[in-house]
């Protein structure tokens, strides 16, 4: 499928406080010739994250009163595009290029994979150790029907990377991972100290443990 003739693609970034790296990952987004629109949603933020978003040219800026969670942020966003192909990106990336961009999207443009799961670079021991761990990663290009059809209750929190990947295995839907060299994140001990950062962790780890053992009943249950 050529570029000319691709379907629409909208990139959405949610964030919380992310003023310090919001700019760069707007910037770059927007000048992919692969991406259509950029959303930002700024989910709760008490910061100056969406109005730097706006002056990167995001196409559209919302900003939540409340922070409600990862999940609910992106169905928000997907809620305002009828674009065939959505790209999610974490706010807090730093190092992304055009390129990471087409490495992500390409595969689902062609058909190849209906989600392509970016994994971030991390140093050759860790990256490849990651590929044998769940796709947690935020940034991901699938086709619209992935996100369509999972129940709302199950896009939520940090519950949504795990339901992203366990719709497509269920539904047999072609879907995988890809090196993005140079990509990283700016760490939460950056953000919020020690202290704080690895109670953080501590809850992350323990919703995406609980997402996938409720996802798990839910699809006994044919609930899901």
């Amino acid at each position: 499928m050529g570029v000319l003739h691709r379907p629409k693609i909208t990139a959405i970034i949610p964030a919380f406080n992310e003023e310090a790296t919001i700019a760069h990952v707007v910037e770059v987004v927007i000048s992919s010739p692969l991406i259509d629109e950029c959303f930002v949603v700024s989910d709760g933020s008490t910061d100056h994250t969406a109005e730097i978003a706006r002056r990167a040219r995001a196409t559209q800026v919302f900003e939540r009163s409340t922070c409600g969670g990862k999940g609910a942020a992106m169905l928000y966003a997907v809620a305002q595009t009828d674009a065939a192909i959505l790209v999610f990106f974490d706010a807090d990336l730093r190092g992304l290029t055009t390129d990471h961009i087409e490495r992500l999207v390409l595969p689902v443009i062609s058909g190849a994979k209906a989600m392509n799961v970016g994994l971030r670079d991390r140093g050759m021991f860790w990256t490849n150790f990651s590929r044998y761990l769940p796709l947690i990663s935020g940034e991901r290009a699938l086709i619209r029907r992935i996100v369509d059809e999972i129940p709302p209750e199950y896009v939520q929190g940090f519950m949504v990377e795990v339901a992203l990947n366990y719709f497509c295995k269920y539904h047999k839907l072609r879907y995988g991972s890809v090196f993005l060299p140079g990509l990283s994140i700016r760490r939460k001990y950056e953000k919020v100290g020690i202290k704080k950062a690895a109670g953080q962790y501590i809850h992350m780890f323990f919703q995406i443990l609980t997402a996938m053992f409720i996802l798990r009943m839910a699809r006994i249950f044919k609930q899901f």
